[in-house]
């Protein structure tokens, strides 16, 4: 079906209150973020009523759209070629609303930016390991035996897919100093080298850290002597997170201050050096000892909770997760799943983020079969494709929060999927499609009862939702 986005986009320009009332605008992988000078002229109710528009809200510090995949991209264009605007970056747009935001929002923001930009990478590196787990995997597909045991000619194959799938993490810090110094101001070459220098050869593997400071194997942590007088551990922060963004922070504002004060005539030669050996004194004797005990602290706490109340945990998290999407804070989970990827070797919370994408999904497949109306029709059943394949605006603001009991529905379905996994303790090795495929990144031992979750956050929403749309919208009859 084609679309006259010109035309879309001039509805959506008139609705927000016309051109002199748009700042900025930018787009995600699903909608239009737009800094709008008022926004208590948007017209909501008519902006939701314009064709491919699956809903709209304002929240931290910007006005939102929700346009689904693929179709945003058209909108956007439309929208920039009839207004003339500039093209803006996320990032551009989230600092021109930044003072409509609260210092947690600003926060999350922070963490949105960072990260967005890396999460390809890091689907593709979570996807081929899942491929690499499975071949690997004993029993999965013969019976006592691994694909690689079963079929030696495959291990060429399962070295090159292995080399693939661990570049992103092994270099997991470079990619963060990139996106972190863009977001802070620096030079983003610089915020590579800085990343570079934190995962160097000479220092010790990070996954070794532990076997060092315990002593086993006969290691022993290295260290930088400084002068006799000062020493500098000599360990590296493979897969960590904390340690180069910090890092990255600091080095941005030291860059900045300097380039504020040294002449532009012997800028070349003086910043970056300058910049480098600061922060890279810092981040190897004070900044990644810090965060890196820090994040072992917050990893020890998250898995201590789902040790100990594992049914907690669970229901916790798949009834906030959807809501936290709706809030934008649902980006700071990223950090969290790598930091647990780090330092346990599997992330229990990422298989529970697949729960939530998949329970949106099928209560809007639920209203997609109870629906009469042709254009909720058509929404519900290619929003709820978009959510199980991980993407979920489309499903939640179009459909389930639109009738809102689809998305209570969903919320239930997410929570006792959640406290099934949680109770069986299931867990991912990488960050993978956070929909239908998600079993790939599983560990492969827990696949089964993972199947089982997804089964589960799957009926009790489209099941419910259909009870519902009878039993609340119009007894006897379904959604109108």
């Amino acid at each position: 079906m084609s679309h006259d986005y010109s035309t879309i986009a001039r509805e959506i320009l008139d609705n927000l209150g016309g051109r002199e009332n748009l700042e900025q605008a930018a787009h995600c992988v699903t909608r239009l973020r737009l800094a709008l000078k008022d926004p208590s002229l948007v017209n909501g109710n008519a902006l939701n009523q314009v064709d491919l528009v699956k809903g709209s809200f304002f929240t931290g510090g910007l006005f939102q759209v929700v346009i689904g995949p693929g179709e945003v991209e058209k909108v956007y264009a439309a929208l920039r070629e009839l207004t003339g605007l500039a093209a803006s970056t996320i990032a551009d747009v989230k600092k021109a609303g930044g003072d409509k935001t609260n210092p947690m929002q600003r926060l999350v923001r922070v963490f949105s930016d960072v990260f967005m930009p890396i999460l390809p990478a890091l689907i593709i590196a979570g996807l081929l390991m899942g491929v690499n787990n499975l071949m690997g995997a004993k029993g999965m597909f013969i019976e006592g035996k691994t694909l690689l045991e079963a079929y030696p000619n495959l291990d060429g194959l399962w070295s090159l897919i292995n080399l693939m799938a661990n570049t992103s993490f092994v270099f997991l810090p470079a990619l963060v100093g990139w996106s972190a110094a863009k977001r802070f101001g620096g030079s983003e070459i610089l915020g590579i080298v800085l990343g570079l220098m934190l995962v160097h050869p000479d220092l010790l593997n990070a996954w070794n850290y532990g076997k060092a400071v315990a002593g086993l194997d006969g290691q022993s942590l290295p260290y930088f002597d400084i002068f006799g007088w000062f020493q500098i551990e000599k360990v590296g922060y493979q897969g960590q997170i904390l340690p180069i963004l910090m890092a990255a922070f600091v080095m941005s504002v030291i860059e900045k201050w300097l380039r504020a004060r040294v002449p532009n005539a012997i800028q070349l030669l003086v910043v970056p050096i300058t910049t480098i050996v600061v922060t890279g004194v810092l981040a190897l004797a004070i900044i990644g000892p810090v965060t890196r005990h820090l994040g072992i602290l917050i990893t020890e706490g998250l898995v201590t909770l789902f040790e100990i109340a594992p049914m907690v945990g669970g229901a916790i998290f798949g009834l906030l997760y959807a809501p936290l999407v709706i809030t934008g804070m649902h980006h700071m989970f990223l950090a969290v799943d790598l930091q647990l990827i780090s330092t346990q070797g599997s992330t229990f919370i990422w298989p529970m983020i697949v729960m939530s994408n998949l329970a949106q999904g099928s209560a809007a497949l639920g209203v997609f079969y109870m629906t009469r109306n042709a254009r909720d029709k058509s929404m519900a059943s290619t929003s709820a494709i978009s959510a199980y394949f991980g993407i979920t605006e489309p499903a939640m603001f179009g459909v389930n929060l639109r009738f809102k009991f689809p998305f209570y529905a969903a919320l239930l379905g997410s929570a006792l999927g959640s406290i099934f996994l949680s109770l069986n303790k299931v867990t991912a090795s990488a960050i993978g499609v956070g929909g239908l495929p998600g079993f790939i990144s599983i560990v492969p031992s827990a696949i089964p009862m993972f199947v089982i979750g997804m089964v589960v956050a799957m009926v009790v929403p489209f099941a419910l939702t259909c009870m519902l749309s009878m039993k609340i919208v119009r007894p006897g009859y379904r959604v109108a």
